[in-house]
């Protein structure tokens, strides 16, 4: 049994807790306490020779600055993101805090309350450090099939764009465009997805894998997708503030669509779908937004 410190206690942070502890010594915090089995301080966690951390991708930068403790532990990255004052991807992010061969970042499709379920999931371990990702791998218990990935930028750009079509798609349905549409849109954006991955020296397999395809498919296509649930509300005219007090939890899709933008702009790139959510979020009308996106 290995000692492992899960650090961010959301619904994602929580999930993998309950998975991690079927077969091995596993703790959580989280910035505020928990009434949750086996909490403890963020100094005791940090004790742990293996980390899963599951803090936003939009407060991880912060939060490593003023709390983090580098003891030569070895790091999971279970959040999914990038950065959107910057567009920095979160192995960038990290970096400075944790060396390349002792991280390993988490894909694929995997809801947090059907894991609490133990139902069948599967996931990627990435890491450039082979022996790193499979360790990981095996901590997971018989319910979670954990593969192993060294495409780390592949699951990086997955893990992010799918919740920007994840919001696409939820704005879609709320409009009423229909399910023509929504395949459409989708498809799209999985196409949108790998060739701005392509430009960061991301695999092609990645994309039609679980932490492309799979993980796509999945959030852009449920209600148990908070990005999704995003798109609902905008679709029917509540801002940014009613839709996120309503989730009472991070939408990571947001902040992503904000980076996209600040990437696109800066390297005159041509992402049309994180494009017109971004203008969706800074107020164009939705309809209008989709019309155009369904009539390039």
């Amino acid at each position: 049994m290995k000692k492992i410190g899960i650090i961010g206690a959301g619904k994602w942070g929580q999930a993998l807790y309950f998975a991690l502890k079927q077969n091995n010594q596993a703790c959580i915090t989280s910035r505020t306490k928990r009434d949750i089995e086996g909490f403890t301080s963020l100094e005791e966690a940090l004790t742990c020779k293996y980390l899963v951390i599951a803090i936003p991708a939009q407060q991880i930068a912060l939060w490593l600055k003023e709390h983090f403790v580098y003891s030569g532990q070895k790091v999971l990255v279970a959040a999914k993101g990038i950065e959107a004052s910057n567009g920095r991807f979160l192995n960038e992010i990290y970096a400075p805090y944790v060396p390349e061969e002792n991280i390993a970042f988490l894909s694929g499709p995997s809801f947090a309350v059907e894991v609490m379920q133990s139902l069948p999931t599967a996931i990627v371990v990435n890491s450039k450090n082979e022996q790193i990702a499979l360790q990981f791998a095996s901590f997971f218990p018989n319910f979670v099939r954990a593969y192993i990935s060294n495409d780390v930028m592949g699951a990086e750009v997955s893990g992010a764009y799918k919740n920007v079509i994840a919001i696409a798609s939820g704005i879609c349905e709320g409009l009423g465009l229909g399910k023509n549409a929504a395949a459409s849109l989708i498809s799209r954006g999985l196409v949108e997805m790998a060739r701005f991955g392509k430009r960061y020296g991301a695999q092609d397999e990645s994309f039609i894998g679980l932490s492309g395809a799979g993980d796509l498919f999945l959030t852009a296509s449920s209600t148990l997708s908070r990005n999704y649930r995003v798109g609902l509300g905008l679709a029917i005219g509540k801002t940014q503030e009613e839709i996120l007090e309503e989730l009472g939890e991070v939408a990571e899709g947001i902040g992503t669509a904000y980076a996209l933008h600040v990437i696109a702009t800066e390297q005159d790139i041509y992402l049309p779908i994180a494009t017109e959510v971004y203008e969706i979020l800074e107020g164009k009308e939705p309809r209008d937004s989709l019309k155009d996106l369904l009539t390039r």
